[in-house]
This record gives structure tokens, sequence and C-alpha cells, in this order.
């Protein structure tokens, strides 16, 4: 077992431990074989953004050696090392877990089937369809007639082939074909008798029709083996804050299609000659993650395979609007009575549109400020701050443009809210802009009234189907005074830089966060000392931060309760002698994504509740702008800490994080009552009742 320090669990083994958690998921019986797909497309994906950027950064680090002047891993050589021994070991249960839902997919009467395996109806179908449709999109790549061979995209897949001649045996030649998955479906439905369904990758697709492309030129002997190249997706940013940052990130978006390889996944199966062949070819090592795999690679794909061929997927919890903003009404005349919290994704993201929607045609809206790091690929959200504009509001958007994966997408959003009239705003050169906060200004009588809202999540109304966050409405005028300090720090971050230390309510990274948190847990701390009763309840997605997870440490130590609710990475040791008071950490997995961010410290009356847009990580209370939220209004503070207790009552979807990484569920006894959280978090609100 690779050795860690005393202090920390080293983040990226743990992190490999929760995609496992992933994999469980995709393994359990008891969950659709619609959903163990779909878990098994996650796993597969998480898998490649984790080589594209921690594995990318590990050998960046290794590179660096003595020369390193910042914090790094004390050895990522070896954590490298240990990182190939567990994917390789999770990509052997990975392949198994795929094994059991061909074998459970079959006794559903549905069959993946390969190009050997196709009625003369179904040859005839897929030899159309390949003519149709998929040969204009692919060119064949005579990969030994090129001096240089083409770089090979990140997440894409290849059919790597073998043409062979019975006639001349000495022939043999190497070709590369991309499966354009980016414009055609990966699964296809082939047609098939009453009461089977048949289906085919679109890779088998092409092999079957590999006589069609390659025969003419005197090959009769076809073999394809899928591979995959993963690379450093980290982008280069120059540091010089006179460097024009469009420039530098559209440089480092064709970087990313050149970096470094920091994986490569083949098919187990493959041709000696062709594997031998092809990492000569790219100049890879054994240190550059060669991967053994099975037949099939990009599992992401699998996230959207066809649920209609399923009869028996039970309906979603569909999310429902929040009871105070039921439509008709004006949400701006609801939060002028009270605050409100939206619990996503079991209430509808539909309210904040609504809020924007109403903002962008009252005409006594003149102003919208908000922030925006992901957005949908049809964004209401930027339809409304659009059609804000267009009725006269002066609108500003923080824009993120190093949102990691959505750059380019950023940056076209950039261009198409200009073009309307809206002012965007870059951020800031060195810090990228992760919190979420929007305030909208109203002139009514000569008098000034402010609305906003401070949120954990992205303003993304597709995730906010599936990730699990929280969103304050409020009139507030701290909490807005602090947003409104923010927006003017990064509307001009070198004349205002005062105004992100003056804010006063609000716990801000990278000024006051860490010190914020610190501080409160200091105050359990001390409680305990004085046999007082001391908790603190803590739910992220990652807690990584060794400063942080030392100042637990202490508060367990003096006899403070700590509860955790972690996702993904959890770097602290959750069981040592030296402990007075619990420590206990589970980590959920179920539908939703558990995104929030929340804390309680203290326990009745006196207890200090938030909400934050920050995990507990270098990056993110250092190196980002983000914003946390005292929640004042007793009501939601309760709502907030009946749902965590409830995710801490969790015994179905619910691992238990402990120091060896076991991912033990945690246990339930035959009188204990069934807790799973997602389903009883929807009860919970469904029933929930509100004065206005």
């Amino acid at each position: 077992m690779l050795k860690t320090t005393k202090q920390t669990i080293v983040r990226d083994i743990s992190w490999l431990a929760f995609n496992a958690r992933v994999l469980q998921e995709a393994n359990d019986t008891k969950n659709h074989i619609h959903d163990r797909l779909r878990f098994l497309g996650i796993f597969s994906n998480n898998l490649d953004e984790f080589f594209r950027v921690r594995v990318a950064a590990l050998n960046k680090m290794v590179l660096l050696g003595k020369a390193a002047k910042m914090h790094l891993e004390a050895n990522p050589d070896k954590i490298l090392k240990k990182i190939q021994q567990v994917v390789i070991t999770q990509q052997e249960d990975f392949d198994n877990t795929y094994s059991n839902i061909i074998t459970e997919l079959e006794k559903k009467r549905v069959f993946i089937k390969n190009e050997k395996q196709l009625s003369k109806e179904q040859k005839e179908f897929v030899a159309k369809l390949f003519e149709d449709k998929v040969r204009t999109q692919i060119i064949p790549l005579m990969i030994e007639t090129i001096p240089h061979i083409p770089l090979l995209r990140d997440k894409s897949i290849y059919l790597a082939c073998v043409l062979g001649s019975t006639k001349a045996t000495m022939i043999q030649r190497y070709a590369l074909i991309e499966i354009p998955t980016k414009v055609l479906p990966r699964v296809v439905i082939l047609p098939s008798e009453k009461g089977p369904t048949d289906i085919i990758l679109l890779e088998d697709i092409i092999r079957f029709n590999l006589p069609s492309l390659f025969a003419p030129f005197g090959f009769n002997r076809f073999m394809g083996y899928i591979i995959k190249v993963t690379r450093d997706a980290e982008l280069e940013i120059d540091n010089d804050v006179n460097t024009n940052l469009i420039d530098e990130l559209e440089k480092g978006l064709k970087n990313r299609k050149r970096g470094r390889t920091t994986r490569f996944v083949f098919d187990r199966h493959i041709d000696h000659m062709l594997l031998n062949y092809l990492t000569k070819r790219l100049g890879l090592t054994k240190k550059d993650n060669l991967i053994p795999g099975g037949r099939i690679h990009n599992f992401k794909d699998f996230i959207d395979f066809p649920a209609s061929i399923f009869d028996d997927i039970k309906p979603r919890q569909e999310p429902f609007v929040h009871p105070l903003l039921k439509q008709p009404c004006r949400i701006m005349d609801v939060i002028d009575k009270r605050d409100v919290m939206l619990h996503l994704p079991y209430h509808s993201f539909d309210s904040i549109i609504d809020l924007l929607r109403e903002a962008a045609i009252d005409p006594f809206v003149h102003s919208i400020r908000i922030t925006c790091y992901r957005v949908a690929k049809n964004s209401k959200i930027i339809n409304a701050l659009i059609n804000a504009v267009r009725n006269g509001k002066e609108v500003t958007v923080v824009l993120e443009l190093r949102a990691r994966f959505d750059e380019e997408a950023n940056m076209r959003w950039k261009a198409q809210l200009e073009e309307e009239g809206v002012k965007v705003v870059l951020g800031l050169h060195n810090m990228k802009v992760h919190a979420k906060i929007c305030v909208i200004k109203k002139r009514e009588f000569n008098h000034t009234r402010q609305y906003g809202f401070i949120s954990t999540g992205n303003l993304n109304e597709n995730t906010a189907r599936y990730y699990g966050d929280h969103c304050l409405l409020t009139t507030n005028r701290n909490i807005l005074a602090d947003i409104n300090r923010i927006f003017d720090y990064l509307e001009n971050p070198v004349k205002k830089a005062s105004y992100l230390k003056n804010c006063k309510t609000l716990p801000v990274s990278p000024i006051t966060m860490r010190k914020s948190m610190l501080s409160l847990v200091d105050k359990e701390i001390r409680l305990a000392k004085r046999k007082k009763p001391a908790s603190a309840i803590i739910k992220l997605n990652s807690i990584v931060d060794k400063v942080l997870i030392e100042k637990l440490y202490a508060a367990a130590r003096a006899g403070v309760d700590i509860q955790m609710v972690i996702r993904g990475i959890c770097c602290a040791y959750s069981e040592q002698k030296a402990f007075k008071g619990t420590f206990n950490a589970i980590s959920i997995i179920d539908d939703y994504l558990e995104h929030a961010r929340v804390f309680v410290f203290g326990k009745g009356s006196d207890s200090k509740v938030f909400i934050s847009s920050a995990d507990w990580m270098i990056r993110n209370l250092d190196h980002r702008i983000e914003a946390a939220c005292p929640i004042y209004n007793k009501e939601i503070q309760q709502e907030l800490i009946d749902i965590l207790n409830i995710q801490l009552a969790e015994n179905v979807k619910g691992r238990i994080l402990d120091n060896e990484q076991s991912n033990q569920y945690v246990l339930r006894n035959e009188h204990t009552p069934k807790v799973r959280s997602q389903e009883d978090i929807y009860k919970y609100l469904q029933n929930k009742t509100y004065k206005k």
C-alpha cells in the first residue's frame, strides 16, 4: 500500500476510491440495468477527466523534480505507479461488470451484437446505413505511408486495423479510423424479429464494412481493435497580466489537442505487432499508462444509452415548483417578504429563470449583475439576460472562460452576449471566478430595492435536473451589499481590491473564507473544552486542504462531534485513537450528483448555518473567487439541518469513508428503517408547508 503522510490520505488515491463507488453502482443488481449502464458511462467519463487533469499534473510534478518552487505531492512518481495499479484492477472490475450487464440484458431479450453476429436482414441494414451515413464521415489513415502519424484526438476512439491478404502472405498493412461519434449515434437499434431487441455499436458497423473500404486495394483479411488516447488537458496560461486572456485561451485549447499522452487504452486482444507499432509511432512508453481493456472503450456514450428499449424503467422524481413561487406570482414580491431557499433538483430550476425573466420585463428594474461559470447549451438564463438588455436594462455578466472543458462554449457565449449589448467581464487573469451570485437593482418611486441569489451550483437548467444544490433567494441588505462588493472588485480588481476585503457578511475566497471556517471550528473547540455540546456537520464535494483537516482533527481531539458527507475526495483519516469526539464521514452515490456545500456549526438556537460554492481545497480557498453565505432565516436553517440529518441517516446508498477506503456500505440492521436520502428528501420537501 502506498505510504501517505500521517496527516492526510493522498488525494488521487482517494479520488480513485470515489470512482470505485460509482462502479459499485454499475455492479449493483438492485439498480435498473439502464442506470447500471449509465453508471458505467459516468465511471468512464470520470476516469478520462482524471487522466487529462490529475495524472497530467503529476507527470509535470515528476518533470519539475527538485526545481519545483510550489507545494507539490511528496512522491508524485510513487503516486503515478499506484494509480496505474489501481486503474488496471478497476478496469478488470469494469470489464467483469460490463460482462454481467450483458448477461442481464440478454435475459431481458436485449442483445448487443458485433459484426459477426448479424442476420441477413441486419447485414443489409448495416451495409445500407454505412453507405448512406457513415462512409462520408470517416477517412481511413494508412499510417505506415505517413511520415508523421497524425495527432490522435483526445476524447475520440479509433479503430486500429490490420489489413492482410491470403493471396500474398507477406502483405500486411495498418490503418486507423476515427469513430465519428460526434456526428453519429454510438448505439444503433437493429431491425429484428418481434420479441428480442438487437443493438450494434457504431464501430462494429464500420468493422462489418471494412471489406467495402479496403477490398478494392487487394486486401481480403481484416481485423480491427479499438484504441484510445487521453491527453494532458491543463491549459498553460501565461501569468503576465498584460497578455490577452482570450488569445491565451485559444492558444491553450490548441495546445490541449497536442497535449502529452497520459493514458493509452487498447483492446487486450489486439494484434501484438500492431500494438508495438502504434506505441513506437506514438512515442509511448510504459510510463504513459498503457492500459489493456476490453473490446469497447469510451463508455461515456453509454450515459445516453437508449431508454426506449426498456418498458420497466421507473419514472424519475420530477422537480416541483417551490410552493411559495408557483406561477402566476411576482417572485420579487415574494422575496420582499421573506427569504426562499430552492433545493435542487427537488425544486424546479424554473423559478430562477422566472426571476430573471421577471427582472427583464419589470419597468422599474434598471440593472442585473450575474456570474456564469457553466451554462446550458441552449441557455434560458442567457436568453433572459439578452431580453433584459433589449428592454433597456444594464446587464453585466462575469463569464469564466476557464471553466474546465467549457472554455470554447464560454468564448462563444462572450461573443453573443457582447453582440447583444451585454457588458461581459472576464473576471481575473490569475484566478477563476467560481462564486454563483446575482444582484438585481430596482428603483421605484425614488426608492431602490435589491434582490439577488447565491447558490452552491451552476446556473445551468440542464445539470440542475440531476445536481443536488441549494440556492438562496434574498433581499437581505448585508448579503447583497457583499455581493455588490464582489462585483465591484471583479469589474475593476486593480483599483478596487479593497472591496473584496470589505465583505462583512459573506466569507469570500481568497480573502476570508479559510479564516472564517477555521474560526467557526475554533469556537466549537472552545465549547468542547468547557464540557459544553460542540459539533460540526460538513457537507462537501471534496475535502483536501490540510490546514482545515488538521483543524478538524484538533476539534475531534478536543471532543467536538464531527460528521461529514463527502461525495468525492476525502483526505481526512476518520479513525484516530486520540479523538474524543466522533469523527464520521460517509459518501452518497445515487441518482443525483451530490454537489452542495453546506456547513452547520453548533446545535440548537446558536447554530451557524452556511451554504457555499467552495470545497475545502487549496484551489478553492486560495486561488478562486468563491462565496459562502450565512443563513439567517430560522425556518430555512432548520430545513437545511433536516436535509443533512436525512443524508447522515442514509443506509441504502451510503458508503463509510474509512482509513482503508474500502467503500463498505453503511450497515442497516433489521430494526433500522431504510433511508434512501434522495427519495426521503423529496418526500420531506413535498410535504413541507410555508407561511407566506
